[in-house]
């Protein structure tokens, strides 16, 4: 089934790591050591013309997203409205009400003057 462990490894660490083993430059120190980044930064900076070009093309990108953005909202908006209207089968907002229309008869609990109290 599964192998037997050996109690003096740890066990979150991969087997061709040792724990005692630190990276350390050839003359022992720490100093100067150089880091490796995946995506390194320009050793100089690009001339204008380029980065003109950069800002402009990061300009477009936001104008694009932030207008998805916006109609994104808008549409999510009116599709609740109209759903609300859908459930509701009426204005759902009560501030567009006309004020030419009646109020909506209250669905109260107390007696009519018709029926007979018990």
């Amino acid at each position: 089934m599964s192998e037997p462990q050996n109690p003096d490894r740890p066990h979150n660490l991969p087997s061709s790591s040792s724990p005692n083993k630190l990276p350390s430059d050839t003359n022992g120190s720490f100093s100067g050591q150089k880091v490796r980044y995946p995506n390194p930064p320009d050793p100089t900076n690009p001339d204008p013309a380029t980065l003109r070009e950069q800002w402009r093309f990061a300009i477009r990108q936001y104008s694009r997203w932030y207008s998805h953005a916006w109609g994104t909202a808008i549409l999510a908006g009116l599709s609740f409205f109209a759903l609300g209207w859908f459930i509701k089968g009426s204005n759902p907002l009560p501030s567009l009400r006309r004020t030419d229309d009646p109020p909506p008869p209250s669905s109260s609990s107390s007696p009519s003057a018709d029926e007979p109290q018990r």
